[in-house]
């Protein structure tokens, strides 16, 4: 199963937060299973249109996703999946 991971800056709006295993096929499975592991996460990952919000990035097996739009980027059942808050400000 991937692991899926949480940046620390998330833990602030979801406490119970924490790395855990996904048996999500695709990208937007995984999303959906963590919605309900823990509901309200989609609202702050995706935006209305299904896309991934521009202030998130995720990062499988260390590279950033290419589709932000359909999130149909593969990943394997041993890949690591990194969910995280997008830096910026100076």
């Amino acid at each position: 199963m991937a692991i899926v991971k949480f940046t620390y800056a998330l833990k602030r709006f979801f406490p119970t937060l924490k790395e855990t295993t996904t048996s999500g096929k695709t990208l937007r499975a995984v999303i959906e299973e963590m919605e309900a592991r823990y509901p309200g996460v989609t609202r702050y990952v995706l935006d209305d249109q299904g896309r991934l919000r521009q202030h998130v990035n995720i990062f499988i097996d260390g590279a950033m996703i290419k589709d932000r739009n359909s999130l149909t980027d593969p990943f394997q059942e041993n890949s690591e999946i990194y969910i995280m808050q997008a830096l910026s400000g100076g």
